[in-house]
């Protein structure tokens, strides 16, 4: 049974329907283990409120883990904040003042951008980049688009990592690694057909 782990800054996964049934993903891990996530499944959503079920919630108050950029390469630290022409932000300290909740996009290169764009609402958000610091614990279970690639579960771990300390890290990665020595176990890889990259 895994831990949850609690975490002050609220997780949103916006998933791809697509994605829902995918042997290796991560999605549901992370719901599983983090105290403070919400999962939703579906293509587009009025506003961040109406997608937490939360009419209330302030969008200045979140950020998104953007798609990426190689201008994110020359920031400081493996969570990078950008302004809206994606240059980094010169303040990086600043830009997670009063951070309440990240909203992660989960789903392959086509599905993400899919629901970048039928989400207008997104570019209201802080805007924030990973730059990983290790490759992803996929290793050859999982072909993807980029050599940086990671999954969302890492992705957001590597987030955390940086707003709420190293252990929230570590409490995330642990069922991971689990996960997949059970797939390798098994046999289960997800190939060709199934090309990622995750945020």
């Amino acid at each position: 049974m895994t831990e949850t782990a609690d975490n002050k800054t609220a997780i949103l996964i916006l998933q791809h329907p697509q994605e829902q049934d995918r042997a290796l993903g991560t999605a549901k891990l992370l719901t599983s283990t983090l105290a403070n996530c919400r999962l939703v499944v579906g293509l587009s959503w009025r506003n961040l409120g109406h997608a937490l079920k939360q009419p209330e919630t302030d969008a200045k108050d979140w950020g998104v883990l953007y798609l990426g950029s190689a201008k994110a390469e020359a920031g400081k630290g493996p969570l990078v904040a950008l302004d809206r022409k994606g240059e980094v932000v010169p303040d990086q300290e600043a830009a997670l003042v009063g951070l309440k909740g990240l909203v992660v996009l989960d789903g392959n290169w086509a599905q993400a951008k899919a629901l970048w764009w039928r989400n207008a609402w997104l570019t209201k958000l802080r805007r924030f980049v990973i730059v990983p610091d290790a490759p992803s614990l996929y290793g050859n279970l999982r072909r993807e688009a980029r050599p940086d690639a990671v999954s969302t579960l890492e992705a957001t771990a590597l987030a955390l990592s940086v707003l709420e300390g190293p252990d929230l890290r570590e409490k995330l990665l642990e069922p991971f690694r689990d996960m997949l020595a059970k797939a390798r176990a098994a046999g289960v890889r997800e190939g060709k057909r199934d090309r990622r990259r995750r945020r």
